[in-house]
C-alpha cells in the first residue's frame, strides 16, 4: 500500500476586500440593466445651471469623501470630463471646478472584490534571493458587481525554511486603458473560416497580411480589397475589423505597485469577465524568460481563450487563441517547449485531460487524450489546476475532479518528461478536498487552483475556497510523487 501524502493547510487567508475600488467611467442611461440611451447631455445641462457657489460646495464635498480612496482622483475626474464635454451643446467657458465636478458625475466606483476572490495562480518573481527565499506573484480572480471578473495580483515570498508571506495589497486600485495590439494571421484565418466566409475571398485577404500584423496592416489590406474586383463582402470586412479588437495591450504607470494593477476587460469577447488565468514562467529555447497566461474570456454568452503575455507585470499584451484544442476552458501551457513544439494541457471536450501542441502558441489543433475520469471523486469531469511543474521524475500536473453534489477536489498526475502524453503516475485519492470549514461560499463545495509553485521539495498550492476566498496548502513533492499509483 502506497503512503499517503501529508498536506499542510496554512493559516493564510485572503478574503475579498470591498474597499478596493476602481474609479471607472460612468454614463447615466448606459447601465447594464434597464432601458438604454445616454442621458449625459441632460445631466451636463443640470450641472451648468448650478451657480459657482453650488459647484464649489459640491466639489469640496465629493473631494473630501473620495480623495483618499484613489491615487489621484482629480486627474481621473479631469480625464473623464474631457471625454464627456464634447457631448455638451454650446461652447460655454467653464471654470476648473465645474469641469472637475462634471468629471465626478461621470465617474463611479467599482468594488473589484465586492463579491469574491478566487482561482489563484502563483509564479516565481525575480531570482532566488541569497538567503534562499523565493519571491512570487500571485494572480487572483476578482469578482465584483454583476459577477464581472477581472485579474488582480498579490506579491509575497517563500523563505528557505518554507514559511510563506503574502504582502498586504496596495490600498489603491488602478487599471490602464487598452491600446490596439498585434494580430496572428493563423488565428484570423481560423476564426473567420469558422464564420463561413468564402474561401477565395478569405484567401485574398490573408495573402496581403504578414504572419503577425497590426491594425494599420489590416486597414491597408481591406482598403486594397475594397478597390478590387469582385469587391469583398461587407460581412468579411465587418468581421475582420471586429476581430481586430480582440488583441490589445495595456501599460500601467511605473509608480504603481503590482498589487495595485488590475487587468480589466477590454476586448469584446471578455466584456463580462476575464476568468481563471493560468500563469506560467516560460523559458524559451533561446533562454529568454516570459510570463504567459491563458485565461477564459466571457461575453455573457460565449467563452473563448485569450493569451496574456508580460515580462514585468506592468506591460501586458492580450490576444485570441484558435483551433479545435483551444475550445472551452482550462488550457494551461507547459513552461518550456518539448522538442520544437509548444505544449499545453487542454480540456476541449469538457470532461477529460488532454495534451495539445502548437508551433506558435496561438493556434492549437488536435488534442490527445491522456486522462479520463476514473475515481468516484472525479467521475463527473476532470481538468487541470494550472501549468505543469517540471521535476526530475516527470511533469507534475495538479488536477481537479468533480464528484457527487458537484464537489470539486484536487489530485495530481505525473507525465513523462519527453513524451507528455504518457501518464506514469496518478493520485487515487484527492490530495485536497473541501473541509467542513471550506464548504460554504459563493459557489459551495469547491477547492480549485489555477497554478502552484515549487520551492525545493516544497509544493505551494494557493487555492480558491468555494469561489469566495483563497487559502494556501503545502506538501512535499517527493511524498506526493511517492504516493502515486
Amino acid at each position: 500500500m502506497r503512503p499517503r501524502c501529508e498536506v499542510t493547510i496554512t493559516d493564510i487567508a485572503l478574503n475579498p476586500d470591498a474597499s478596493r475600488v476602481l474609479a471607472k467611467p460612468f454614463v447615466p442611461g448606459l447601465e447594464d440593466v434597464g432601458p438604454t440611451g445616454s442621458r449625459a447631455g441632460a445631466v451636463i445641462e443640470r450641472i451648468l445651471r448650478l451657480d459657482e457657489s453650488e459647484v464649489s460646495d459640491a466639489l469640496t464635498d465629493v473631494t473630501k469623501r473620495f480623495a483618499g480612496r484613489h491615487r489621484d482622483i482629480e486627474a481621473i475626474w479631469h480625464a473623464q470630463s474631457e471625454r464627456v464635454l464634447p457631448l455638451m451643446n454650446g461652447g460655454h467657458p467653464l471654470s476648473a471646478a465645474r469641469k472637475l465636478l462634471i468629471g465626478a458625475y461621470f465617474t463611479h466606483e467599482y468594488a473589484i472584490e465586492g463579491a469574491a476572490l478566487a482561482n489563484p495562480s502563483m509564479v516565481p518573481w525575480l531570482d532566488t534571493a541569497s538567503d534562499g527565499s523565493q519571491a512570487f506573484v500571485l494572480s487572483v480572480r476578482c469578482i465584483g458587481e454583476g459577477h464581472r471578473s477581472a485579474i488582480g495580483f498579490r506579491t509575497g515570498a517563500v523563505t528557505a525554511d518554507g514559511s510563506i508571506r503574502i504582502d498586504p495589497p496596495s490600498r489603491f486600485v488602478t487599471y490602464a486603458g487598452g491600446e490596439p495590439g498585434v494580430h496572428s494571421r493563423r488565428v484570423f484565418h481560423a476564426r473567420l473560416d469558422n464564420l463561413g466566409h468564402d474561401l477565395d475571398e478569405l484567401a485574398q485577404l490573408l495573402s496581403m497580411l504578414p504572419p503577425m500584423f497590426d491594425d494599420a496592416d489590416l486597414g491597408s489590406a481591406l482598403a486594397a480589397l475594397t478597390g478590387s474586383s469582385p469587391r469583398p463582402s461587407t460581412d468579411l470586412m465587418t468581421h475582420a475589423n471586429a476581430l481586430s479588437q480582440w488583441a490589445y495591450r495595456v501599460e500601467f504607470p511605473e509608480e504603481t505597485e503590482i498589487s495595485e494593477r488590475v487587468l480589466w476587460p477590454h476586448a469584446p469577447p471578455e466584456y463580462h469577465g476575464m476568468e481563471d488565468a493560468r500563469f506560467v514562467l516560460f523559458h524559451g529555447s533561446d533562454g529568454a524568460a516570459t510570463y504567459f497566461a491563458t485565461y477564459t474570456a466571457f461575453d455573457r454568452n460565449v467563452i473563448s481563450l485569450q493569451l496574456l503575455e508580460t515580462n514585468d507585470f506592468r506591460s501586458f499584451t492580450s490576444g485570441p487563441m484558435a483551433g479545435t484544442a483551444a475550445l472551452g476552458k482550462g488550457m494551461a501551457l507547459f513552461p518550456r517547449q518539448i522538442g520544437n513544439e509548444y505544449v499545453a494541457l487542454t480540456r476541449s471536450d469538457r470532461e477529460t485531460n488532454g495534451i495539445a501542441m502548437s508551433d506558435d502558441l496561438r493556434h492549437w489543433e488536435a488534442t490527445e487524450q491522456v486522462q479520463v475520469p476514473h475515481e468516484a471523486w472525479e467521475a463527473t469531469q476532470l481538468g487541470n489546476c494550472g501549468s505543469p511543474i517540471e521535476t526530475p521524475d516527470g511533469w507534475l500536473v495538479l488536477t481537479h475532479g468533480v464528484g457527487p453534489m458537484r464537489t470539486y477536489s484536487m489530485g495530481a498526475i505525473l507525465l513523462d518528461l519527453d513524451h507528455p502524453t504518457k501518464v506514469i503516475g496518478r493520485t487515487v485519492e484527492p490530495i485536497l478536498a473541501p473541509s467542513n470549514a471550506e464548504r460554504d461560499g459563493y459557489v459551495p463545495n469547491v477547492v480549485y487552483s489555477c497554478g502552484a509553485m515549487a520551492h525545493g521539495d516544497q509544493l505551494v498550492i494557493p487555492y480558491g475556497i468555494a469561489d469566495q476566498r483563497i487559502g494556501v496548502a503545502t506538501l512535499s513533492l517527493q511524498e506526493l510523487i511517492g504516493s502515486m499509483a
